[in-house]
C-alpha cells in the first residue's frame, strides 16, 4: 500500500454500514450487538499480508465504526470480532477467524474450505463447542472499499412494464449462452452474453418482457461440491450480497471487482434500452455458513445470536428451516436492514427492476411461524426505493408449516406450483398422475388454474397477476425432459439418484429418454406446443423456462444444481426453429389481446347488467355446448373443455373462446346455442408445428372436431 496508514482511527459516522470513501478517507461500520470489540484490519493490495489493525469505536446502537483519514478506494480490508465463545448461549466469537465484511461490494482473494475457516476445532471431542486458535487471514476473503460508480444508474433507462404485460423467462446467465454459436466465444457465459445483439433478439422474438435472473450475487461451492470435483452452477449460496459473481463475468474483467460490476451494470443498461426489465433471484434465507458445524466466515463470527435463528430450546444449534443448514433471522431489525440495504443497492447502482426471494416464507417467520405482517415485509413495503419494483415470492421453504401459497402481502407475485401440477397432469392425462397424485386432473381443477387460482389469490386486493404461471422451472425437468422421462436420471450429480424432486408429474409415453418411435416423437411434441399455449394464454403471469422453447433437454436430470458444463446449459444445436416460431406466435397473441391478460378478477355469470366498464366475463363449456354445471365438473374421464372470454358490456369488443381437447383422438365440439350463426377466426391451432391454422374462418353451427392433444383460439368476428 503506497498510502502511509494512520496511526489511529477516528469515531467517523455510524452510518451506512459498510465502508464508503468519503472526506478523505474511509467510513467503516458495522453491526455486532453482542460484540465486546471489532478490530479493522488492513491488508495490502493482494490481500496476503495484514498491514494494521484498528480497534472500531463503540459500540453505539450495536454499530462498531471508525473513519481513517487519507485512503479510499481500493482499501482492501476484513474483520476480527471480539466476545465470548459460549456456543450454549448462541455465541461464537473466534478473533482467529478473519470475516468478510457482510457489506462488500468488492471481494478480493479465492475461497477454499480449509479446517482453520471454522471457529472449532474439526474432530475435536467437544465437536463446535471447541475452539480453534489458528489464524486464517492468508486464505480467507477480504473487502476491498469500491469507488463510486462511474456514469448514471442503469435504472435511469428502466422500462416500467405493467403487470397485465409482463412474460418472464426464467434463466441462468451462464447457461443461456454458454454454447450460443451467435455469440463471441470470449462473450459466451457472461452478463456481457445476455446483452449482446443476438441475445436481445432472441427475447424479443419471444416477446419476453422482464428477464428473471437465477442468482447472480457473490456465491461460493459447498464443501461437498469442491470434493466431487463439481461447482454450485445455480448460485444459490451467496456470500456476497452486494457484489456481483465474478464467474458469470467475461473472461477479460472477472479477474477485478470492479470490472465485473462495470460489467453488470452495462448489462443491466442494454437490455433497458432494448425495453427488457430485470429481475434477480436472491437468496436472504441462508449463508454459506451452514449449521453449527459450518465455518465461520462472516456472520456467525461477528454476531451468530443476533443474525442466525437458533432452536428454540438449545441456543447452540441452527434452525434449518432452509434445508441449508442455517436459516437468517429477519426478525432482528438490523437484519431485516441488512437485506434492505442490499435490495436498495442493486435497484439504485445496479439497476435492477425487482426481485424473486427464494424461500420467501423464511422473511416472514415469527415466533410463531409465517406471518404475512412480520416486520420485514412491513419494512420492504413501505420502502420508498423499492416501491416501484417487481416483487416475487417462492412461497414455500424447509420448514414446518412452510406451504404459504396465496399468503403474501400487497402487490407481492408468488410462483403458483398449483397452476404447474394442474396443467402438466391436464395434458399428460391419468396415466402420469394417479400414481403421484392418488388422482387424475379434473376439469374443474385446470379451469381453477388456467383462470389465475382465483381460489388462492383473489382475497385482500390481491389481482390475478399474482399467480405466476409455469409449467417448468430450473428446479425439476425441462418441459422436453417431462414429456420425455418418467423417472429422474440425476447420477451425473454424485449422490446416486437420491437428489432432486421424486415422483415428479412426467411421463414417458412408453419410451425413456431420447431416440422414441416417431409417433412418441410426435406426441410429445404435440403436447410440448398444447402445454406451452396453456400456459401464455392463461390468466395471471406467464412464466417460460429458459430453453424449453429449444426442446432443451437435460437428459433428465431434475436437479442440475451442479452441472455447469453442457448438461445445465441451453443446448443451442436443437432443430428448434419451428418451436421458436410457435411460441413467438402464441406471445404475440397473448399481447394482442387484452382479454387474454385481462387485469381484474372475472366476473360471475348473470352479473353482465351491474358489469363496470373494463370488466369480462368467463363461461365454461362442455364439448357437447351446454355451459357447465356442478355435476359437469365431476364426470368421470371426460376431460375435454371449452370457454369463452367475453368483454362486458357485452359486445364492446370481440370474443374470445379456448377449446382444449388432452385426448390422444379428434374430438367433436358443439358452439353453445348463443354462438350459433356467428362467424368466428381461428387464430391458432396448436396441432400445428407453427401454430397457424390450416384454415381460419369458422361457422360454429355445426359440430367441428379439435384435433387430439391440441388447443383451438378463436375470436368472434363482426356481422
Amino acid at each position: 500500500m503506497k498510502t502511509a496508514l494512520p496511526d489511529h482511527l477516528s469515531p467517523g459516522r455510524t452510518e451506512p454500514l459498510g465502508t464508503l470513501a468519503r472526506d478523505g478517507g474511509v467510513n467503516v461500520a458495522v453491526f455486532s450487538e453482542h460484540a465486546e470489540a471489532i478490530e479493522l484490519c488492513v491488508f495490502d493490495a493482494e490481500g496476503q499480508r495484514e498491514l494494521r489493525r484498528y480497534r472500531l469505536h463503540g459500540p453505539h446502537d450495536g454499530i462498531h465504526h471508525g473513519f481513517l483519514p487519507g485512503l479510499g478506494s481500493g482499501l482492501v480490508y476484513a474483520f476480527r470480532a471480539h466476545g465470548p465463545y459460549a456456543p450454549e448461549c448462541g455465541h461464537r466469537f473466534n478473533p482467529h477467524k478473519l470475516l468478510l465484511d457482510p457489506y462488500a461490494r468488492e471481494i478480493v482473494g479465492h475461497f477454499g474450505w480449509r479446517a482453520e475457516h471454522h471457529g472449532y476445532e474439526l474432530g475435536h471431542p467437544e465437536g463446535s463447542r471447541s475452539f480453534d486458535r489458528r489464524d486464517n487471514a492468508l486464505h480467507a476473503l477480504k473487502a476491498r472499499v469500491a469507488a463510486p460508480a462511474a456514469g448514471p444508474s442503469p435504472r435511469a433507462s428502466a422500462p416500467r412494464h405493467a403487470a397485465a404485460d409482463l412474460l418472464l423467462y426464467e434463466v441462468h446467465v451462464k447457461g443461456f449462452s454458454a454454447s450460443h454459436p451467435g455469440i463471441p466465444e470470449a462473450l459466451r457465459g457472461s452478463y456481457a452474453a445476455l446483452a449482446h445483439p443476438a441475445a436481445i433478439a432472441h427475447f424479443q422474438r419471444l416477446g419476453v418482457s422482464t428477464l428473471s435472473l437465477l442468482p447472480v450475487h457473490y456465491a461460493i461451492d459447498e464443501p461437498h461440491l469442491g470434493e466431487k470435483g463439481l461447482h454450485n452452477y445455480w448460485g444459490y449460496n451467496t456470500l456476497g450480497f452486494f457484489a456481483p459473481d465474478p464467474r458469470l463475468a467475461s473472461s477479460a474483467v472477472r479477474h477485478d471487482p470492479a470490472l465485473v460490476a462495470a460489467e453488470f451494470r452495462a448489462m443491466v443498461a442494454a437490455l433497458h434500452e432494448a425495453g427488457l426489465e430485470v429481475v434477480l433471484d436472491v437468496v436472504y434465507n441462508h449463508t454459506p455458513e451452514g449449521n453449527e458445524f459450518g465455518p465461520t466466515l462472516s456472520w456467525r463470527g461477528l454476531d451468530n445470536r443476533s443474525y442466525y435463528r437458533a432452536v428454540p430450546d438449545d441456543a447452540s444449534r441452527a434452525e434449518n428451516l432452509t434445508g441449508c443448514g442455517n436459516t437468517l433471522n429477519t426478525q432482528h431489525p438490523r437484519v431485516t436492514q441488512f437485506v434492505l440495504d442490499s435490495l436498495r443497492f442493486w435497484v439504485q447502482e445496479m439497476g435492477v427492476d425487482g426481485f424473486r426471494f427464494d424461500l420467501a416464507p423464511v422473511l416472514g417467520r415469527g415466533p410463531h411461524g409465517f406471518d404475512p405482517q412480520a416486520a420485514f415485509f412491513t419494512a420492504l413495503r413501505q420502502d420508498p426505493v423499492l416501491a416501484g419494483v417487481h416483487l416475487i415470492a417462492e412461497p414455500w421453504d424447509a420448514g414446518y408449516d412452510g406451504y404459504q401459497l396465496g399468503r403474501f402481502p400487497g402487490r407481492f407475485m408468488e410462483w403458483n406450483d398449483k397452476f404447474r401440477d394442474a396443467v402438466r397432469g391436464y395434458w399428460i392425462g391419468p396415466a402420469a398422475t394417479q400414481p403421484r397424485l392418488g388422482h387424475a386432473i379434473s376439469r374443474g381443477e385446470f379451469a381453477r388454474r388456467f383462470s389465475a387460482s382465483s381460489d388462492v389469490f383473489h382475497h385482500a386486493q390481491r389481482l390475478p397477476t399474482a399467480s405466476v404461471n409455469f409449467i417448468a422451472v430450473h428446479d425439476g425437468y425441462t418441459l422436453h425432459d417431462l414429456l420425455s422421462y418418467s423417472g429422474k436420471h440425476n447420477q451425473a450429480n454424485g449422490e446416486d439418484n437420491r437428489d432432486g424432486r421424486d415422483g415428479e408429474l412426467a411421463h414417458n409415453f412408453g419410451h425413456e429418454g431420447e431416440g422414441a418411435p416417431a409417433e412418441v416423437q410426435a406426441t410429445r411434441e404435440r403436447l410440448r406446443r398444447a402445454m406451452l399455449a396453456t400456459l401464455l394464454l392463461a390468466q395471471g403471469t406467464p412464466m417460460l423456462n429458459a430453453g424449453d422453447e429449444l426442446a432443451n433437454s437435460q437428459q433428465g436430470n431434475n436437479n442440475a444444481y451442479c452441472q455447469d458444463n453442457p448438461l445445465g446449459w441451453l443446448d443451442w444445436r436443437q432443430d428448434s426453429a419451428a418451436l421458436q416460431s410457435f411460441v413467438a406466435r402464441v406471445s404475440a397473441l397473448r399481447r394482442a389481446q387484452p382479454l387474454l391478460r385481462h387485469e381484474r378478477w372475472f366476473v360471475s355469470a348473470g352479473q353482465g347488467g351491474a358489469a363496470h366498464a373494463g370488466d369480462a366475463q368467463l363461461r365454461w363449456f362442455s364439448p357437447r355446448g351446454h355451459e357447465m354445471q356442478v355435476q359437469d365438473w365431476h364426470l368421470g374421464p371426460e376431460q375435454a373443455l371449452a370457454c369463452q372470454i367475453s368483454a362486458l358490456p357485452a359486445g364492446a369488443e370481440p370474443s374470445l373462446a379456448l377449446l382444449f381437447n388432452p385426448e390422444p383422438q379428434a374430438l367433436a365440439f358443439h358452439a353453445p346455442a348463443e354462438c350459433r350463426g356467428t362467424q368466428w377466426r381461428l387464430l391458432l391451432d396448436s396441432s400445428q408445428p407453427d401454430g397457424r391454422p390450416l384454415a381460419q374462418a369458422l361457422s360454429l353451427d355445426l359440430a367441428f372436431e379439435v384435433p387430439a392433444r391440441s388447443l383451438w383460439l378463436l375470436q368472434s368476428q363482426p356481422a
